[in-house]
């Protein structure tokens, strides 16, 4: 089982993601956190972010393990990610890491921004969580805050805006729900009842598929 989740910025996958991917027992891949990888590694060798054949390299570089994710936390790195991330020829490198953990005995829970719509098109279920600008600005002032850094509201809604154009504008797999995704909007749930909403979704894939399946026998 690929369960594929998609969503903007502080839309609650992330946390959605790890809570499927330790209920059902699947291995749980971040994979905003490759680009995060690849915008640090640029930013330590005194790269431009925007320099394509630097962020090539660096994004083949990478592997699924050993990072430091703490380092690869907060506004500043999202920005730089988002940056990265917009670079099609970055995107098509790191697609093949994505798949292969993707394609791990038992499947996986992969979460980012298109899983769903690129990486595992084939995937059950696909799930898009989103929700309104203004609480994804509230949840990550919070988020921030307990990391220690400094998070004025302003400037953290400034910036999922602006993230959000970049992501759903950019020629590569822009951020978008796939036709298939079921849509979770988390504006008025907190995290368990969130779960048991992404749970619903799951098992009633789940119990579709194994319908076809019988049908098909």
């Amino acid at each position: 089982m690929i369960i594929a989740i998609d969503g903007p910025a502080a839309s609650g996958k992330g946390t959605l993601a790890r809570n499927l991917a330790r209920h059902f027992g699947l291995p749980y891949l971040d994979t905003g956190l490759l680009y995060r990888a690849t915008a640090r590694t640029l930013m330590s060798e005194g790269r431009d972010l925007s320099c394509k054949e630097a962020a090539i390299a660096a994004a083949r570089g990478l592997a699924l393990t050993g990072f430091d994710e703490n380092s690869l936390r907060g506004r500043e790195m999202a920005e730089a990610a988002s940056i990265v991330a917009a670079i099609p020829e970055v995107r098509a490198a790191l697609a093949e890491l994505q798949r292969d953990f993707a394609r791990r005995p038992g499947g996986a829970v992969l979460d980012g921004r298109d899983i769903g719509t690129v990486i595992c098109p084939d995937a059950c279920p696909k799930i898009f969580v989103t929700a309104t600008v203004e609480v994804r600005a509230t949840r990550r002032a919070l988020e921030l805050r307990s990391q220690d850094e400094k998070a004025d509201y302003a400037v953290v809604l400034a910036d999922i805006v602006r993230r959000d154009e970049r992501d759903k504008n950019r020629a590569a797999a822009p951020l978008m729900a796939a036709k298939d995704a079921t849509v979770l909007d988390t504006t008025t749930l907190d995290a368990e009842a969130a779960f048991k909403a992404a749970l619903a979704i799951v098992m009633g894939c789940t119990a579709r598929s194994a319908a076809s399946v019988a049908g098909r026998g």
